[in-house]
């Protein structure tokens, strides 16, 4: 109850009283006014969010940082009275959704629509709702409000940057067996026919079989013999390191057209491990998709993140998908994970260990794997530049004495540029 409303009542009773009390006409009159007031903002209040509906439609549930995600709001009058004015507040987690709209002059079976259009700047899973409609009587003594439920979640996948080349590139790279492992990409590898089936496309029929048999035959393929690409990312909660940030709020209207060119480049990361880590998983396994090679990757942070290897658009999508919502919250050392998890790899893959871990003993795994035949290659965010006071001495010193190419990513640098150029070191042992 706000100050006019409280005023009101006491100003009701008083009349009211006063009016019983002296008999008066003028007294009765203004007792009537009072209560009419009071009767009337009561009965537009209580039907200023009835007969209202609210809509909002999601263009997609799945955008990435650096890209707009789309909501568009519609609201119509069901109801037989005009609505004055109606507030919609919006609650959704998303930073800087600007979602929340004041609608004026709502009439019978009449309906407004509006686009909102936020920059992602921030990965994660956020909620899209809820939505609380707000009115009351054209006096403002009284407001009523109704809740509407949420209708969802948004999937705001990591930032990914261009690279141009990451050496060792992907030709110096291992091939090896062939796994016989049967997949739905057509290969070079035809590992045998079988029947059609619905679904199947006419570019798989194997004709010479068809004529043959006299029914329809399909090719069936086999992943090309080359070694799988594992991206082993450090989210071990002790190891994490960051410093304080807000994401930042959007850039005006008026330049947003100018600068949509220019988005990717100006996003600013957080300024902790992890998520440079995961912008330079997300950025790797981009790269080598792109380059037709099956990637996997493997972490361990508040629960376990696996992405088989694979080829593909889809595995792409499988490892933004798993990597938007990853933390650093795991109780398991990095060392620990390469260790135990690395036995499943077959010789000629290749592990790309990201990890601002100090400690070598990830390290002393990896030479482990080596000594099976599985390569490696190491990429160390520096969180001495993330706020943390840590030696890196050892881990550099055990690193360049097994011949491990290493990429050092320190906060504020270029990721294009510093996983493009050639690792510190380049020779093996």
């Amino acid at each position: 109850m706000n100050s006019r409303l409280i005023f009101l009542i006491l100003g009701v009773i008083a009349a009211w009283l006063i009016a019983l009390n002296t008999g008066r006409d003028l007294a009765f009159s203004l007792a009537y006014l009072l209560t009419a007031i009071l009767t009337i903002s009561f009965v537009l209040a209580w039907n200023s969010v009835r007969g209202v509906t609210v809509r909002r439609l999601t263009r997609t549930r799945r955008s990435q940082v650096g890209q707009y995600a789309e909501e568009q709001f519609e609201v119509t009058n069901d109801g037989f009275w005009p609505k004055l004015w109606l507030e919609l507040a919006d609650d959704s987690t998303l930073p800087w959704h600007a979602a929340s709209r004041v609608v004026s002059a709502l009439r019978h079976k009449g309906t407004q629509r509006w686009l909102v259009k936020t920059l992602c700047t921030q990965r994660g899973r956020f909620r899209l709702g809820p939505v609380t409609l707000h009115s009351g009587d054209p006096l403002g003594l009284m407001r009523n409000e109704r809740l509407l439920a949420p209708t969802g979640y948004i999937i705001v996948y990591p930032l990914t940057v261009d690279l141009s080349t990451f050496e060792p590139s992907v030709s110096e790279l291992s091939g090896g067996e062939a796994r016989h492992r049967r997949t739905y990409q057509i290969t070079t590898n035809v590992a045998g026919v079988r029947e059609y089936a619905a679904g199947d496309s006419f570019n798989r029929i194997h004709w010479p079989t068809t004529a043959r048999l006299n029914r329809l035959m399909v090719k069936e393929f086999e992943l090309d013999p080359s070694a799988d690409i594992w991206i082993y990312l450090d989210l071990f909660a002790p190891a994490a390191a960051g410093l304080p940030w807000a994401p930042p709020p959007p850039e005006p209207a008026l330049f947003a057209a100018q600068a949509k060119h220019k988005r990717k480049a100006q996003l600013e990361l957080p300024p902790n491990t992890t998520e440079y880590g995961v912008t330079a998983a997300a950025s790797l396994a981009r790269y080598f998709i792109a380059h037709n090679r099956a990637v996997g990757m493997n972490s361990r942070g508040r629960t376990r993140e696996f992405v088989q290897a694979d080829r593909g658009e889809r595995q792409l999508n499988k490892f933004l998908e798993a990597l938007a919502v990853v933390e650093a919250a795991g109780d398991l050392p990095f060392g620990d994970l390469i260790a135990t998890d690395g036995v499943r790899l077959n010789r000629n893959d290749t592990v790309l260990a990201i990890s601002p871990e100090a400690s070598p003993t990830w390290v002393a795994a990896l030479q482990m794997l080596q000594r099976r035949g599985v390569n490696s290659i190491a990429v160390m965010i520096d969180a001495t530049t993330f706020g943390a006071p840590r030696d890196y001495d050892a881990v550099l010193s055990e690193l360049g004495a097994t011949g491990i190419p290493t990429y050092r990513i320190q906060r504020d640098d270029p990721l294009a540029r510093v996983l493009s150029q050639a690792p510190t070191f380049a020779g093996r042992r």
